[in-house]
């Protein structure tokens, strides 16, 4: 329990039905679904559109999403792969030849197809109850009347608006200024666009004026994009990969999401007792640090389109996890060279539901940068996501950059059990972070007894670049530990990443928590 003289936050509890997520606004309008009958893949879907609204430089209808979920009152976990596929027409070759050897951070060769509203629109369709019209009406409302932006959003908004060209910074800012805290953002184009994909479902955005609009704004940029790439562009239904953890099961998705990196570190992470160790120490920060290190070099050699990959096993078995364990000093860190974290960002948007039929649905939702390629569409202002970045240029790579691939992605959903039975959804954003935030997640629950608002109070270190970050919320005697130990110390220039989760207890009341590093809240009836 949280010492109730200090700053915090209590834990969220619920009879009902719960929403966790990183802006209120979209919190409210999920329960509001809840509480008109939606059931919980309708409650996801309106929160998450909305957040494309309420957080546009870390999302959007640009951009992708994965979702875990549960059908009501099984225990058994879909995985729905929401991802763009890059156009047909690229090729890494013909990239190599202009002198790139390594896939653009922004512009329009980092562009792929936008998944997430084909997904959107089939879970609605395969998993809902109300009309997909219904369920998009508080959004449509919302870009029509505006948002006020939040601190969190301001703050980002700002960082972010550097990288905006051409038609994208009509619509994302204003007088040529980023929006400041607590003015209102519009977007009437998107409201259309909505209106139309409430009306006629994927194909108001796959196809007709709408995916017009993206296709030539895009190859007035350059890009080699089509009408087809969009018309076909469609998301898929999976299975979770899956890791124990104590009596836990973690549930992750799979690739071209980096699920399994979670998972590898949390089997790296089993062959030590994290329990006796103080949770904000340092031994716990090394051993945190160096499992993660070795699980993201990995990651980089494995993870690709699903078509592509052939060694997701050796990621996730216990072998490959006891020989990375077997790498690591407990008291100094390993050589720079041996490791890779990959590029880092933050901006990327989750939401958690739980309905009262114990439907739970993790969703994960993001344009990967700041403002993803720093692009919009001419007409509508739809942005798009630089996903592309995510690929390489390595000839032979599982990974490599070709027309219809979908990239390494890093936004992953996660679901967890307990004892066989449906605990809830979780989620951490952050990037590259985020494996590594799902195994701090569940390490602060299953060893150290946090709840679930604690866990995520709890300050974080991620290491990338050959620095070990650390937040400020560790004292000064920790940070020189990790020094002694070879780490490369420095403070974060920002908060690393962001969560949210929804427990179902054992009475089969929620509990639900969000992160202070963003502007969201739980909510529930």
């Amino acid at each position: 329990m949280r010492d109730f003289q200090k700053p915090g936050r209590s834990v969220l509890w619920a009879a009902n039905g719960a929403c966790a997520t990183s802006h209120p606004l979209a919190a409210k309008v999920a329960v509001d679904i809840l509480e008109r009958g939606g059931n919980a893949a309708d409650a996801a879907i309106a929160g998450a559109v909305l957040l494309g609204l309420c957080e546009p430089q870390s999302t959007g209808l640009g951009g992708d999403c994965f979702v875990l979920m549960t059908p009501p009152g099984e225990d058994r976990v879909l995985a729905l792969n929401a991802s763009g596929r890059a156009p047909a027409a690229l090729s890494a070759a013909q990239l190599r030849a202009r002198g790139l050897t390594g896939m653009p951070l922004l512009g329009v060769e980092a562009v792929t197809v936008p998944g997430a509203v084909d997904g959107f629109c089939r879970l609605s369709a395969d998993r809902g109850r109300m009309p997909l019209a219904d369920v998009l009406a508080p959004a449509i409302r919302y870009a029509e009347e505006g948002v006020p932006v939040a601190p969190r959003v301001s703050r980002d908004w700002a960082e972010g608006s550097d990288g905006l060209t051409g038609a994208a910074r009509k619509f994302f800012l204003t007088a040529g200024a980023p929006l400041a805290e607590g003015q209102m953002f519009r977007a009437p184009g998107q409201a259309e666009v909505l209106r139309r994909i409430a009306r006629d479902g994927r194909a108001g955005f796959y196809e007709g004026e709408v995916a017009d609009d993206m296709v030539a704004s895009l190859r007035a940029l350059g890009g080699v994009h089509t009408a087809e790439d969009f018309a076909t562009n469609t998301c898929d239904w999976g299975e979770p990969v899956s890791g124990d953890y104590g009596d836990w099961r973690v549930s992750e998705h799979p690739p071209n999401g980096q699920g399994a990196t979670a998972i590898l570190i949390l089997n790296i992470l089993r062959q030590f007792d994290l329990s006796p160790l103080d949770p904000l120490g340092a031994q716990r920060i090394h051993l945190e640090t160096e499992a993660a290190r070795l699980a993201y070099a990995l990651r980089d050699e494995i993870i690709a389109d699903p078509a592509h990959v052939t060694r997701l096993d050796e990621m996730l078995s216990l072998q490959s996890a006891e020989r990375l364990a077997g790498l690591i000093d407990p008291d100094r860190a390993m050589p720079d060279g041996q490791v890779a974290a990959g590029r880092q960002h933050r901006d990327t948007v989750y939401l958690c539901v739980v309905d009262r039929d114990r439907m739970a649905v993790s969703i994960i939702y993001s344009i990967f940068w700041g403002f993803g390629a720093g692009l919009a569409s001419e007409r509508f202002g739809l942005l798009f996501q630089n996903r592309g970045a995510g690929f390489t240029l390595a000839e032979g790579h599982p990974n490599e950059a070709g027309g219809g691939k979908r990239p390494l992605h890093t936004i992953i959903p996660g679901m967890l059990h307990r004892g066989g039975r449906l605990a809830g959804p979780f989620g951490v954003m952050g990037g590259a972070y985020q494996p590594t935030g799902h195994a701090r997640f569940v390490t602060n629950l299953v060893d150290f007894g946090m709840d679930l608002q604690e866990a995520f109070d709890a300050p974080r270190s991620f290491w990338q670049n050959g620095m070990l970050e650390v937040e400020r919320g560790y004292p000064p005697a920790v940070r020189a530990r990790l020094e002694e130990m070879g780490h490369r110390v420095v403070e974060a220039e920002e908060p690393l990443g962001g969560g949210q989760a929804i427990l179902i207890g054992d009475g089969g009341a929620l509990s639900a928590g969000s992160d202070p590093r963003k502007d969201g809240i739980a909510l529930g009836y």
